[in-house]
Formats: structure tokens, sequence, C-alpha cells
């Protein structure tokens, strides 16, 4: 059985998204490599997001898995190569601006190389119990920590800019 965590602090429903027919618009990956009660982010340089720190990732290109896309995006941001990815789960993403996301979430327990700055990003491991959710997307805490502990998970959230309106995230097993 799933649990569920919601919060609507809009209480007018009528401005929620409607996602029985919500569709995507973009599809992107984000992946977090884990050891030892750490984790390594990215304080990110280029699209969106820029100036925040989150997992590596970005969007597929054509042809491509999320699995493969999510291998190129980590080796291209940081010059490193993930092993053994496991998906986590999904997040979806309505912004206001019409930006209709798509974003499959990795975990690694490890890599191959040396993590490494690049112009996309700039890379700093974090203990579980240090992440800077402050300079994060405002959905992150609600997932990033069970995630990082193992748990799968579905989630939607809606934004406005930066500003989650609402979010829903169904705990997997």
């Amino acid at each position: 059985m799933a649990d569920t965590e919601s919060r609507s602090p809009n209480p007018d429903a009528s401005c929620l998204v409607d996602w029985s027919t919500w569709m995507p618009n973009m599809r992107a990956n984000l992946v977090f490599i884990v050891e030892d009660g750490r984790v390594l982010l990215i304080h990110k340089k280029t699209g969106l997001g820029a100036g925040k720190i989150n997992g590596p990732g970005g969007k597929l290109e054509a042809g491509e898995t999320p699995l493969e896309a999510a291998i190129r995006e980590v080796e291209e941001e940081l010059c490193i190569i993930p092993e053994a990815l496991e998906e986590m789960g999904v997040l979806r993403f309505a912004f206001r601006d019409g930006l209709h996301l798509h974003c499959t979430v990795f975990r690694s327990g490890g890599f191959r190389g040396e993590p490494t700055e690049t112009i996309e990003a700039k890379p700093e491991w974090f203990d579980f119990d240090r992440i800077p959710y402050d300079r994060m997307w405002a959905d992150d805490i609600h997932w990033l920590p069970g995630m990082l502990q193992g748990k799968k998970f579905d989630a939607w959230f809606e934004f406005d800019e930066e500003s989650m309106l609402a979010h829903r995230i169904d705990w997997i097993g």
C-alpha cells in the first residue's frame, strides 16, 4: 500500500492542474549518486534551475531512453560515469508558464572517474543531514530524503515560476 503526502496551499481548486489530462512537453532525468551517507549534488550553472543545487541530469535527446540520457548527462556535467543506476521515481511538474516536465529520478551507488567541474556544473558532496534544501527547488525537501533512504515514489507538483503551489507524493512499497 502506498503512503501519500499532499499539500495544496491554495484553497481555490480551480487553479490546480487536471493531472488526468496533463501531458509532458519536456522529458528529463535526475541522478543522485550516494555513498556512505552522502550524496553528490551540483551547483547548476546553466539551463532550467541555474544557480540552484540539484542532482546532475537533463533533457532526453531524440531516441534516448531515460537511463541512456541519465548516463550521458552525468558524464557531460561531471566527467564521471554512474554505475548501477536504479529508477526510483517520477516527478511531474506543471509550471504556470506552460512547461510540463516529466522527470525520471535515478539513484546510483557508484561511479567511475573523478567528479570534475564543467561549464554546466560544479560537484559537491553533502551529508544526508546537511543537504542545503534552502538553495534547491521547493519540491526537493518533500521527496529527496525518502528517495535517499531507498523509497520509490510517484510525484506531482504545480509551480508558478519558483513558487510551489501544490504537490502530491505517492510512496511505493
